[in-house]
């Protein structure tokens, strides 16, 4: 197979709005020691791309520039002996950069087979917002069946993801989302309740959808006074998840219920964890989750697929908040 020296990709021409997007060439990456070089079918777009074409979100040292935490391809190139992949083999990587482009590579501890009956789109939709609710509401929020998950932000990639994990190991699933649309879209696969925050209060919601026992475990990606309104409605030794702070990283709030309630409040971000690290939670992914996909009892949720040229619309499709599931970028069409 040969491989050119050269790809292209889009960079962030300098920090900005979506339009600091733009197409680029770049050598193409060599698979060192322990890595696998991978000829990108798809990316996907996740929101910390958009905070790092803002300027916030810094890559890890010796990270790529490029933009892009997730991609889908075929391995044509592996760096040294004893890889678990031969060139030829249908991937999904997590990475820590480099996703939008032709070529990138990727530790291999972080790569996993492409689970059987999906599409390149549909793999590529798959690390990091998988990786990320594994960690979060499985490893860190002991989410165990019986339990009640309530997740803000529902109709995300994360949220469509959350909400098909949580209910395929035995969890009931409450979800926030701003509009009767994506409300729907969420029962349609498998929330038990849906609360459209914009005329709804979802501490009183939450209440009586649990007889006022509360949620067990509380995925958040919004922050700001939504922190102490999760105090209110989680239940007693409840655990609260920060993912991500959309509201702002300070507010002000009650902490009473903390100490009353005996609760948890911890957070996490993963781009910048050891290899050692994610590769633990892949291989949990592929031992008790991929036979929930290849059984198709759970399904990545596509929103919208773009050519990589049109990245800068993705961005704008990603911030806009409109979008149900994935947006993926197509790398080879």
């Amino acid at each position: 197979m040969t491989i050119p020296q050269s790809m292209t990709a889009v960079e962030i021409a300098k920090p900005g709005d979506p339009d600091v997007l733009v197409s680029c060439e770049r050598p193409v990456p060599v698979a060192v020691n322990r890595q696998v070089l991978i000829e990108v079918v798809a990316a996907g777009v996740n929101r910390p791309d958009c905070v790092q074409r803002r300027g916030l979100y810094p890559p890890p040292k010796g990270a790529s520039d490029i933009p892009g935490l997730e991609i889908a391809g075929i391995v044509v190139a592996v760096g040294g002996a004893n890889c678990r992949f031969s060139i030829g083999d249908s991937v999904l990587a997590l990475v820590t950069g480099g996703g939008y482009s032709q070529y990138a590579v990727a530790e291999e501890g972080c790569v996993l087979p492409v689970p059987a009956g999906l599409s390149m789109v549909e793999a590529a939709a798959i690390p990091e917002t998988f990786f990320t609710v594994w960690h979060n509401v499985f490893q860190r929020g002991g989410l165990v069946r019986g339990e009640t998950l309530l997740i803000h932000g529902g109709s995300s990639g994360i949220g469509t993801t959350a909400i098909q994990l949580a209910r395929n190991f035995g969890a009931k699933v409450i979800i926030t989302a701003g509009s009767s649309k994506k409300c729907d879209a969420c029962i349609n696969i498998g929330a038990d309740k849906a609360i459209n925050y914009r005329d709804q209060d979802f501490v009183e919601m939450v209440a009586e959808f649990t007889s006022n026992s509360g949620a067990d475990v509380i995925l958040d990606m919004v922050g700001g006074d939504y922190i102490e309104k999760n105090y209110q409605a989680a239940a007693l030794e409840g655990r609260i998840v920060q993912i991500a702070l959309l509201q702002g990283a300070q507010a002000s709030a009650n902490f009473m219920p903390l100490m009353l309630k005996r609760l948890t409040h911890t957070g996490s971000t993963l781009r910048a964890r050891s290899v050692e690290f994610k590769s633990i939670i892949a291989q949990e992914l592929e031992e008790q989750v991929w036979p929930l996909i290849e059984q198709e009892k759970i399904k990545p949720v596509i929103d919208t697929v773009l050519p990589l040229v049109e990245a800068a619309q993705a961005h704008r499709r990603m911030e806009g908040s409109e979008h149900i599931g994935k947006i993926v970028l197509d790398v080879k069409g």
